[in-house]
C-alpha cells in the first residue's frame, strides 16, 4: 500500500510538473505578447505626432488656397466692377447719341422747312427757281458765301431802297448778284446737310442692323438654354421665348411661354407662384449659361419651392456653376440649400446686441472629418 502511495503521490508530482511547465510557457507567450504590444504603444506618440505634423501642414496649405481663393475674389469683384462702369457708360454714350440724332432730325426739318422758304422767296422775287436764280447772279463754284442773317438784312435793305427809287431799279444787276451769292451759300449749306444727313442714316442704319444681329443671336441661345433649364427645373414639361408686337427685333417685346408637365402651355401670368418661380430661374440662369457673369447673387429664390423642387435647383445651380464657372452667393433660410453649398455664412448673437459674422467651408470640414 505505502508503494501505491508513494506511486501515486509521484504521479501527481509529475502531473503539476507538466502543469507548472504548461503555465511557465503561457506565461513565457503572454510576456512575449506583452513587449510586442508594450513597443506597439512606445511608437504610438511618434506615429500620432508625425500625423499631427502631416495635419498641420494639410491646414497651412488649405489656408493658403483659401487666402488665394480670396485674392481672386476680390479681383473678380473688381472685374465686375469694371465691367458695370464700363456698361454704364456705353449706355450713356447709347442715350447721347440717341438724343444727338433726334436733335439731327430736328434740324433736318428746320433746314427742310428754311429750304422751302427760301424757295417761295426766290420764287416771288425773281420770279424762277432756285438753280435759275444761281444762274441770273451769276455766281462762282468757288465763291465764299456770307452769312445768311446778314444777307436777309441786306436783302430788305436793297428792296426797301429799290421801292423808294421807284419803277427803275438802276442796282438790279448788283441785286442780283448778291442773291445769287445767297442762293449760292444756301445750296453749299443744304449740300453740307444732306452729306450729314446721309452720313448720319447710314451710321444708324449699320447700329440697328448690328443690334438686330447682335439681339436674335442672343435671343435664340437664350431661348435654347431655356427650353433645356425649364425640362430639368421640373422634370419634364416645355418652355419658349417669343417676339411680341414688332416686326422689328428693336422694338419687339418679350412673352415666356410655359407648360409644366401635366398642363397645357400658357403665359407665365397664368402660372401658379412656385411654377412661376421656378420658370423664372430657368430664365435666369439662362442668360448667365448664354453670358456668364463671375459672380451671381441669388436672395431668396427658393423660398417659395417645396423640398423636391429646391433639391432640383441645387442640382442645376452645381451644373451651371461647372460649366460657366460662376461663383453663385444664395441668400436662403432653406436647411436643404445651406446643405448643398460649399460654405456657409451667416450671423449669430453670442452676447445680447452684439452680432458676429461666422463663416464655414463645408467642403474643407467635410475632407478634415474623413481624415480624422
Amino acid at each position: 500500500k505505502r508503494d501505491m502511495a508513494i506511486q501515486a503521490e509521484h504521479d501527481m508530482w509529475r502531473r503539476r510538473e507538466a502543469e507548472a511547465r504548461t503555465q511557465i510557457d503561457e506565461l513565457g507567450e503572454r510576456r512575449t505578447e506583452t513587449a510586442a504590444a508594450y513597443d506597439q504603444i512606445i511608437q504610438r506618440p511618434a506615429d500620432i505626432q508625425q500625423r499631427r505634423d502631416k495635419l498641420l501642414v494639410e491646414i497651412d496649405i488649405a489656408e493658403q488656397n483659401r487666402r488665394a481663393a480670396a485674392d481672386r475674389l476680390a479681383s473678380a469683384e473688381a472685374a465686375e466692377v469694371g465691367c458695370s462702369d464700363a456698361l454704364k457708360r456705353l449706355s450713356a454714350d447709347l442715350s447721347a447719341a440717341r438724343e444727338e440724332k433726334i436733335r439731327r432730325e430736328g434740324q433736318v426739318a428746320q433746314l427742310d422747312e428754311r429750304l422751302s422758304e427760301v424757295t417761295r422767296r426766290i420764287n416771288d422775287t425773281l420770279g424762277c427757281a432756285p438753280q435759275s436764280a444761281r444762274d441770273i447772279a451769276e455766281l462762282n463754284d468757288d465763291a465764299d458765301l456770307p452769312e445768311i442773317e446778314a444777307t436777309d438784312a441786306r436783302l430788305q435793305r436793297l428792296l426797301r431802297e429799290r421801292e423808294n427809287m421807284g419803277p427803275v431799279n438802276l442796282r438790279a444787276e448788283q441785286e442780283a448778284a448778291e442773291v445769287g451769292e445767297q442762293l449760292q451759300t444756301l445750296q453749299d449749306e443744304r449740300a453740307d446737310l444732306e452729306a450729314a444727313i446721309a452720313r448720319l442714316r447710314q451710321g444708324m442704319g449699320s447700329l440697328n442692323r448690328e443690334g438686330r444681329e447682335r439681339l436674335l443671336a442672343a435671343f435664340t441661345k437664350v431661348d435654347e438654354n431655356f427650353r433645356e433649364l425649364f425640362g430639368i427645373l421640373f422634370g419634364g414639361g416645355r418652355a419658349h421665348l417669343a417676339l411680341t408686337d414688332a416686326d422689328d427685333p428693336l422694338e419687339a417685346g418679350l412673352e415666356i411661354m410655359a407648360s409644366p408637365p401635366g398642363k397645357r402651355m400658357q403665359i407665365l401670368t397664368l402660372l401658379s407662384g412656385g411654377e412661376q418661380a421656378l420658370t423664372a430661374i430657368a430664365l435666369l440662369l439662362a442668360v448667365f449659361r448664354t453670358n456668364p457673369a463671375p459672380i451671381c447673387v441669388l436672395d431668396e429664390v427658393d423660398a417659395p419651392l417645396d423640398e423636391a423642387n429646391v433639391e432640383r435647383f441645387c442640382k442645376l445651380i452645381d451644373t451651371v456653376s461647372k460649366q460657366t464657372n460662376t461663383r453663385f452667393l444664395v441668400v436662403t433660410h432653406n436647411p436643404v440649400t445651406m446643405s448643398r453649398v460649399n460654405r456657409l455664412y451667416g450671423v449669430t448673437m453670442a452676447e445680447r446686441g452684439v452680432s458676429q459674422l461666422v463663416s464655414v467651408d463645408l467642403v474643407h470640414a467635410e475632407a478634415f472629418r474623413a481624415t480624422a
